[in-house]
């Protein structure tokens, strides 16, 4: 047996050391759970039992393991909330019964339109995910002169599918209660031919940054809304920044380095909501 020298012997745990640990464990409270946030694209009522979506329905009983009984919180985008309860799982077929409503606003007080020209790949899918996490009400995706996308009417309308599904499932993460508005990809310029109804603003990378703080001043201290435009991955076009222009949107830029598209949307709008919006 190893024999140890007096000063470096292990030391016991006294029982009422041990005794006082288990005592400290016991009094720690538990994590709080997160209860799972599911949109239903239909009217909710109080002690109505609904199907759940499809694909939600698949993921709460294959992946979550969702069992009867189990809470979670329902919405319809319409604003509020319910308190739910899985009532049966029969295979990927989820139901659940409807409890009581609360009215949780977690919408900004900062009204941001972002007309986004659309990028190639998946990058859309983020910058939608983002801004709806950072509380746009509005997205109008564009498709401009140096856009590399292009989309025919069945494209465009898989596409506005699409986006709002990607919104959707922000706003359950995030816990919006209030869908943003996506509308189809149209042409830059049939937006620009539609009035003013907010501050609006154009990003450029060769505008100044200081000409963002003052376009900003200019809509006061009290800003509700705004309407950003966020270029292609090539940059607006001259005549597209004429139409700007004469649309009534001040010329800004994002600082001294040129963003990616997807970066600058997420920036503006971080920036926006920090100064103007509730972050």
């Amino acid at each position: 047996m190893r024999q140890f020298p007096a000063d470096e012997r292990p030391i016991a745990i006294q029982p009422e050391l041990r005794r006082a640990q288990r005592a400290c464990l016991a009094a720690t409270p538990s994590p709080i759970v997160r209860l799972t946030r599911v949109y239903v694209g239909a009217a909710l009522m109080p002690g109505s039992v609904v199907d759940l979506p499809r694909d939600t329905a698949s993921h709460l009983a294959k992946v979550l393991r969702a069992r009867d009984g189990d809470e979670l919180i329902l919405f319809n985008g319409d604003g509020g909330e319910f308190l739910g309860t899985i009532e049966a799982v029969r295979g990927s077929r989820v139901s659940a019964s409807v409890g009581e409503s609360r009215a949780v606003d977690r919408e900004s007080p900062l009204r941001i339109t972002l007309l986004q020209c659309v990028p190639r790949g998946d990058r859309m899918d983020l910058i939608v995910q983002k801004a709806t996490e950072l509380g746009v009400a509005r997205i109008v995706p564009a498709l401009s002169q140096r856009s590399v996308v292009r989309l025919d009417r069945a494209q465009a309308e898989s596409k506005l599918v699409h986006w709002r599904a990607v919104a959707v499932s922000a706003c359950e993460q995030c816990g919006r209660n209030r869908l943003p508005i996506i509308e189809a990809a149209q042409p830059l310029l049939h937006y620009l031919g539609e009035p003013a109804t907010a501050l609006r603003l154009v990003f450029e990378p060769e505008s100044a940054p200081q000409a963002f703080g003052s376009a900003l001043e200019s809509g006061g201290a009290a800003l509700g809304a705004v309407e950003i435009a966020i270029g292609p991955e090539g940059g607006f076009a001259s005549d597209e920044l004429e139409a700007f222009r004469v649309a009534g949107f001040s010329q800004v830029g994002l600082g001294p380095r040129i963003l990616r598209t997807e970066t600058a949307a997420i920036a503006a709008l971080v920036w926006l909501q920090t100064r103007f919006g509730d972050l």
